[in-house]
């Protein structure tokens, strides 16, 4: 059976973004995330985090510092019934064009080795560029862009997230719910 996932960028959709967030006293989550994965989840979907962490090589932070905050990460949204279902991200400056940092696809392909995720009936919610570019380059069908930027080629742009949970919520048929079921075995937190 093929699962529908929801893929979500971590800085600028899951906590404020201000600049290599790499602690738990640094971690804001946005406001409306966990209503937002709560709807996704309650729908069937799969949830992934997918983001790009240069702050590593770059040696602002060390890997064992972004997996502290990953592990509070996936406890807090535990605590209001939502699995993530894995965390993968890419350690990597820009400049070294590892398959892995987006846009490129090495992440949701890390995910679809793991789970059997049918990525044309999936999303993507990301506050850049490069998260619309990586739906399209891993042929996911939908995108959510965030933000108040200039967008090409995403399905649907809102200036924020409580912007996006008015129009979820006042268009149900948007997000089609199916019946999954998950056993704890297939949470996990898995890196690049």
């Amino acid at each position: 059976m093929k699962h529908k996932a929801l893929f979500l960028d971590r800085d600028g959709i899951i906590n404020i973004d201000y600049g290599y967030v790499h602690s738990i006293d640094s971690f804001k989550f946005i406001d409306g995330i966990f209503e937002l994965t709560k709807y996704f989840s309650n729908a069937g979907y799969l949830i992934f985090v997918i983001t790009n962490q240069s702050g590593i090589c770059r040696g602002y932070y060390t890997e064992d510092d972004f997996l502290t905050v990953t592990a509070w990460m996936v406890k807090q949204f535990s605590k209001y019934g939502i699995a993530i279902n894995g965390v993968y991200h890419c350690p990597h400056t820009p400049d070294t064009n590892c398959h892995c940092r987006k846009p490129n696809t090495g992440m949701v392909e890390q995910a679809c080795l793991a789970y059997n995720i049918d990525l044309g009936n999936s999303w993507v919610i990301g506050d850049k560029q490069s998260d619309i570019d990586l739906a399209q380059n891993a042929k996911i069908g939908y995108t959510i862009a965030i933000g108040e930027g200039n967008f090409l080629n995403t399905k649907y742009h809102f200036a924020s997230l409580a912007d996006l949970l008015v129009y979820i919520k006042s268009n149900s048929s948007l997000i089609p719910t199916t019946s999954v079921t998950r056993t704890k075995t297939q949470q996990g937190i898995i890196s690049l």
